[in-house]
């Protein structure tokens, strides 16, 4: 691959694959690493930039004594309403693309020459997301394997991931949309690095 490009890369997998690590090895190696689930959360912190829109359509109660929305009555206000969760949609979308191109932006003019997004939910977004990277990297293992690494990372009993597991696009949707495949099934850190070497190697990194 031509190492001289910009790549944009979209990143993404299921709860309890990898994808957080490899997010990270990549950034070792010199990418510019976008967080969109981030992001998403910060505008909707204390001080985040979706507060007085969400304080202004939903009401003064949405919005805690911290500044920040308050996220439990916001689920019981989306459960009860549909038209809710479109219309928060409507508000932290916009916002979210907004600064994930300031932050492109700014990674692009410091220097860096592979972005990667990334993006637990990118296979579920359609093309929102798909059309904005040059290449979709899938980091991939069994179900039985995210349900021992989110047991051991969080303590989270079996039916609750699972719960998240069929809320996410399936193994088979996201190898479907996969450009590059990182299959973290087995693998020791060590095996996993140099993976990611040789994806970071493909991307002129």
């Amino acid at each position: 691959m031509n190492s001289q490009r910009i790549w944009r890369i979209g990143l993404t997998g299921g709860i309890g694959s990898g994808k957080s690590t490899v997010a990270g090895l990549l950034a070792r190696h010199g990418a510019a690493v976008i967080d969109a689930d981030a992001i998403s959360r910060s505008v909707t912190a204390t001080g985040g930039r979706a507060i007085a829109a969400i304080a202004q359509a939903f009401g003064p109660q949405m919005v805690g004594p911290d500044g920040a929305m308050d996220r439990q009555a916001m689920r019981d206000r989306i459960f009860q309403d549909v038209q809710a969760k479109r219309q928060l949609e409507a508000i932290i979308h916009p916002l979210v693309s907004q600064i994930t191109a300031e932050q492109a932006q700014h990674a692009l003019d410091t220097g860096h020459r592979c972005l990667v997004f990334d993006v637990p939910l990118l296979v579920e977004s359609g093309e929102r997301w798909r059309r904005q990277v040059d290449r979709v990297l899938v980091v991939d293992c069994s179900t039985d394997t995210q349900r021992q690494r989110v047991m051991a990372r969080n303590g989270l009993p079996v039916q609750d991931i699972d719960r998240i597991i069929t809320q996410q696009a399936s193994r088979a949707q996201r190898l479907a949309c996969a450009d590059v495949v990182i299959a973290n099934e087995s693998l020791n850190l060590l095996e996993l690095e140099a993976q990611v070497s040789q994806v970071a190697a493909d991307f002129g990194l």
